[in-house]
């Protein structure tokens, strides 16, 4: 069975090498690099290209919300799971493309349920975050991006996954991953509740 393929992007090296260590732990999981800042990570990028990142939100030379806008604009199956300390950057991480936001108080518990979540195309929140979403629609801090926008257009017109992917000329996978984000930004919880928010913002010219 083909190994999940993880690089590691930290500041602090034995953060990188404790995660290491217990990614290694696990059989279907495999580290294939690390990266001390965002400068650093891209150029890995050039040469081996990962199905997941773990990425600290502030390191040095290229901060990381720059990082995930140049890592999503290229690579955009690429899965992206925020690592850090800080509260303060959800909205932010989530709106230029972050596919999980874990604190790192958190790292110890679920680690590899947010790992396992992410590889199944949904998004992952710290559960002590998932109050920061409540309430917060496409007014929040984490607007709709105009190819998600799209994809709820589409999604308002009846059209699944394929036809959207088609419309769009992206992936199934892209398509499913758009939808995980939109449902985390917009705090929707089933396909249904997605549906019916956009057949709503279609009817309201709100998109």
């Amino acid at each position: 069975m083909d190994k999940y393929r993880i690089i590691l992007a930290d500041d602090h090296v034995l953060i990188r090498h404790g995660l290491k260590w217990i990614i290694q732990g696990v059989d279907d999981l495999e580290v294939i690099g690390e990266a001390g800042d965002g400068i650093e990570l891209l150029s890995h990028l050039a040469t081996v290209v990962p199905q997941m990142i773990l990425l600290d939100i502030t390191m040095p030379n290229l901060g990381g919300i720059d990082t995930i806008r140049a890592i999503k604009n290229k690579y955009p199956e690429v899965k992206i799971l925020i690592l850090t300390m800080h509260k303060e950057y959800l909205h932010q991480a989530l709106s230029v493309g972050a596919d999980g936001y874990l604190l790192k108080e958190d790292a110890d518990r679920d680690l590899f349920s947010a790992i396992e979540n992410i590889r199944q195309g949904r998004i992952y929140i710290s559960p002590r975050l998932t109050g920061e979403l409540l309430g917060k629609r496409a007014r929040s801090s984490a607007p709709l991006s105009s190819r998600e926008k799209e994809v709820v257009k589409l999604i308002s017109a009846g059209k699944s996954n394929r036809e959207v992917a088609e419309a769009l000329f992206i992936s199934i996978r892209t398509v499913e991953s758009h939808r995980a984000r939109i449902m985390a930004k917009l705090n929707l919880h089933s396909t249904s509740e997605l549906v019916r928010y956009a057949i709503q913002m279609e009817n309201t010219s709100s998109l």
